[in-house]
């Protein structure tokens, strides 16, 4: 069933990218697991799918530990607490979340003690949601700013979150306005590459928005009780 469903996922990347006039080879997939167990993680990883999400520390970290004979990018996606970051910081590639300089420098100083350079991408909250984190857009230039001068930080890009809502192009603004402020921080000297924005319900439009990371659970690997991806 995974293998079938990343085909699918695969299929509809390419459709979008067609429509927007980009290619598939711009999308990074990330396969987001939260809930899901190793062996459905080890079928996804199989099926060529080489990002895996994850929103909790202590799931990341057990599911790591079963999994670390594959040749998995982890990335970490939920709201992060800074007294848990060193169980993660040896090893995880990306932390999509970032939504402080608290936090980024935290991420800083455990990679310097790790000896390893961290992905981040910065959380910005372009629906305006009071229940979703994330820097205003306002804030968001200053902060860039800030967390691009950490050592052993390689500030990739930016995230958002769309509304959960029915129909994809409630989306589309939030979507465009992620791309404006990373356009706008790259004209100011920021190498900002990535824009990870859209889940199972709304990724097609992210990618003609200009998407280069898409978080996709249930579409992959099924529905689960809580949360939606």
């Amino acid at each position: 069933m995974v293998a079938e469903n990343v085909q699918i996922i695969r299929s509809r990347i390419a459709s979008a990218c067609g429509r927007a006039g980009r290619s598939p080879e711009e999308i990074r997939l990330v396969a987001v697991s939260k809930t899901f167990d190793a062996m459905l993680i080890a079928e996804a990883v199989k099926a060529g799918v080489a990002d895996i999400g994850e929103n909790y520390v202590q799931e990341i970290r057990s599911k790591h530990e079963s999994l670390n004979h594959l040749p998995i990018r982890w990335h970490f996606i939920g709201h992060l607490q800074s007294n848990k970051l060193k169980y993660i910081a040896p090893w995880i590639s990306c932390i999509q979340a970032v939504d402080s300089v608290t936090i980024a420098r935290e991420i800083s100083k455990q990679a310097e003690r790790s000896g390893r350079e961290i992905e981040v991408l910065v959380e910005v909250n372009t629906s305006g949601e009071r229940s979703k984190f994330g820097l205003s857009p306002g804030e968001t230039p200053e902060i860039l700013r800030q967390i691009a001068a950490l050592p052993r930080l390689r500030l990739g890009g930016l995230m958002t979150i769309g509304p959960f809502l029915p129909d994809p192009e409630a989306s589309r603004a939030g979507f465009r306005a992620l791309r404006q402020l990373r356009d706008s921080a790259r004209e100011k000297g920021l190498d900002l590459r990535d824009l990870s924005m859209g889940m199972t319900n709304d990724f097609e439009v992210a990618i003609e928005e200009g998407a280069t990371i898409l978080r996709i659970g249930t579409a992959i690997f099924g529905s689960r009780e809580a949360g939606n991806a």
